[in-house]
C-alpha cells in the first residue's frame, strides 16, 4: 500500500480523459487499494485515478460518516439522471481549501465493474449521487471549478499557484 500524489489545479493533467481498464488485475486491484488509502488519509469521501496521474477509468468513493464503506467503481457510466437538481457544496482534493455550490443531478442510475471485474448497478441520490457525478467529472477531465463563473475559476487559480509556489519556496 501507498499513498499517491494527488495533482492539484490548475496542473494541465487534470485535463486528461481517462481510458476505459482493459482487464481487471491485480495491477488495478493495487491501483484501487493505494487510491482508497490515499483518499482516506487525504481525507476526502471520492478520488479518482486521473487526480493520482493515472488516467484510466477508475473511482473509489466512501461517503459513509464511519468511512468504512468503500465503493470502487471501474469503467463507470451514468445510464439515466433524473430531471430534477440539487445544489451541493463541493470541495475537491485537487483543489484544497475551495468549496462552492454546483448543481447536479439529484438522482443517478450508475453502471461500473467492481474489483473482481463483476458488471454491478445501482441508483444514487444525495451525497452519493453528487460524489459519483463529481469524480466521473475527473474521468472526463474535467475539475468542478469549470462549473463557477470564469472570475470566481481566475481566482482560485491565481490563490492555488501563489500557495504552490510558497510551498516549493519553503521546500528549497
Amino acid at each position: 500500500m501507498a499513498l499517491l500524489p494527488i495533482l492539484e489545479y490548475p496542473d494541465p493533467r487534470l485535463h486528461t480523459v481517462a481510458k476505459p481498464v482493459q482487464e481487471v488485475d491485480d495491477r488495478i486491484r493495487q491501483l484501487v487499494t493505494d487510491m482508497a488509502e490515499t483518499m482516506y488519509d487525504a481525507p476526502g469521501v471520492g478520488l479518482a485515478a486521473t487526480q493520482v496521474n493515472v488516467h484510466e477509468r477508475v473511482v473509489v468513493i466512501d461517503v459513509s460518516e464511519e468511512a468504512n464503506d468503500l465503493l470502487v467503481l471501474i469503467n463507470p457510466e451514468i445510464t439515466w439522471y433524473s430531471d430534477e437538481h440539487q445544489v451541493f457544496e463541493e470541495g475537491c482534493l485537487s483543489v484544497p481549501g475551495v468549496y462552492d455550490k454546483v448543481e447536479r443531478a439529484a438522482e443517478i442510475k450508475v453502471r461500473a465493474l467492481n474489483v473482481d471485474g463483476e458488471p454491478f448497478e445501482f441508483h444514487a441520490d444525495g451525497l452519493l449521487a453528487v460524489c459519483v457525478q463529481h469524480e466521473l467529472d475527473h474521468l472526463l477531465g474535467k475539475v468542478f471549478v469549470e462549473y463557477l463563473s470564469p472570475l470566481k475559476r481566475d481566482r482560485i487559480r491565481t490563490r492555488l499557484r501563489k500557495q504552490q509556489r510558497e510551498a516549493q519556496k519553503q521546500a528549497v
